[in-house]
């Protein structure tokens, strides 16, 4: 009778890389692009547990809050718990996709946190002074050239900025508090500083339930004869998956400035955690 048992089938969904940033034939992770595979992970088994391993250093606020938004919707509809597993990275909005979880866990080694928001850039206002060089600008708004790098900064540009970059901190702290309520372990000024810690640490701080890995918590909870199913999230068209698989060909093909920028703009968001 054994043989005829119907073992249990976990889904597994991967989402890698950073938060809404895509190039040509490298697409990030977004709503759009996840839309799919989120849906297959859901119903493609009728377990009640769906697994999701986030390996991602962060980006677009918006797009992180609405993957985890639409991860919870699907949770409630088809009564599923969630399980986030921390692979290298879920910080910032890595991270604010891994509370979609029921229960999160991560490996002492992974990189959490980082509730926080940046923005960067460079001024050039007195390099093309010491050049000679004049900026013409012309706007309709007196506000349309803010933060313009070939200006000096203004008080009221640095203002406004930091202003929106507090709103989007509060969406981001209430999602943290409303998924981990009492969980957390820390003051509000250490928890949402933008700082980042090892696993071991956010399980001391309650960012985390556990130091687990996938394999390993699935066969604790469903026995050694679970299966873990991958969920493809694979959005690409059949032309540019298979020019992803020839060594050498996609630079070519897609060298071109959004790939150059896209890619440096990736880069420098591992490279924060010192990926």
């Amino acid at each position: 009778m054994r043989l005829f048992r119907r073992k249990p089938v976990v889904p597994v969904l991967r989402l890698t890389g950073a938060v809404g940033m895509a190039a040509p034939l490298r697409p990030g992770l977004s709503l759009q692009s996840l839309a799919g595979a989120l849906e297959r992970a859901f119903t493609t088994s009728p377990l009640a547990t769906v697994a999701i391993v986030v390996n991602s250093p962060g980006g677009s606020p918006v797009q992180s809050n609405l993957i985890f938004r639409r991860i919870r919707q699907l949770a409630d509809e088809h009564e599923k718990r969630v399980y986030v597993f921390a692979d290298d990275v879920a910080a910032s909005g890595g991270y604010f996709i891994a509370i979609a979880g029921d229960e999160i866990y991560a490996d002492p080694s992974s990189v959490v946190g980082s509730i926080g928001v940046i923005s960067a850039g460079f001024g050039f206002d007195r390099a093309i002074e010491r050049l000679d060089i004049d900026q013409r600008v012309y706007t309709a708004g007196v506000a349309k050239a803010t933060l313009d790098p070939f200006r000096p900064e203004r008080p009221e540009d640095i203002e406004r900025l930091r202003a929106i970059q507090q709103d989007i901190h509060d969406t981001f702290i209430a999602a943290v508090k409303e998924r981990r309520g009492r969980k957390l372990k820390a003051p509000h000024s250490e928890l949402f500083s933008g700082a980042f810690w090892s696993g071991v640490k956010a399980l001391e701080l309650g960012l985390i339930d556990g130091l687990a890995d996938l394999r390993s918590k699935m066969r604790e909870l469903h026995g050694e004869d679970v299966r873990l199913r991958p969920i493809s999230t694979d959005t690409g068209g059949w032309l540019s998956r298979r020019l992803r698989r020839l060594p050498g060909i996609e630079a070519p093909l897609a060298g071109l400035g959004d790939e150059l920028v896209s890619t440096m703009e990736m880069r420098a968001l591992w490279a924060r955690y010192g990926l």
